[in-house]
């Protein structure tokens, strides 16, 4: 296993790496709507979606893949109303290659966030 870090997505705010390369899959933990430069959390929910996504692709590009090798992602959003303003972001950046996905309403998020995002994706 080797951890993967880079400065271009925010840092961990505990105890886990944001990704880990096991064998020939890459796991990203799951991103909040944080700006890595400013530290600024994203709250509309469409802003928040590009975000989230922004920081998965700069953790597998550290790890020399990217959003096209995504096998698996999971969303976690704090309102379900928001599904489709998700999905239309979220489309800008799976439009060819689409893979599996799971969509879930939460009570709440670490920092009142809106929506976290986590991925799975081949080396």
């Amino acid at each position: 296993m080797k951890k993967i870090e880079t400065k271009k997505a925010p840092g961990a705010i505990g105890p886990y790496s944001q990704g880990i390369l096991g064998g020939n899959l890459i796991f990203v933990s799951g991103q909040l709507p944080l700006d890595p430069e400013t530290g600024e959390l994203k709250k509309d929910i469409r802003e928040a979606t590009k975000q989230s996504l922004e920081n998965i692709k700069a953790i597998l590009e550290e790890a020399g893949s990217g959003l096209d090798r995504v096998v698996k992602t999971t969303i976690f959003i704090s309102n379900m109303e928001d599904f489709s303003l998700v999905n239309e972001a979220y489309g800008a950046y799976f439009t060819d290659h689409k893979p599996a996905r799971s969509c879930v309403e939460v009570k709440s998020l670490p920092k009142g966030a809106c929506l976290e995002i986590e991925a799975i994706a081949l080396d």
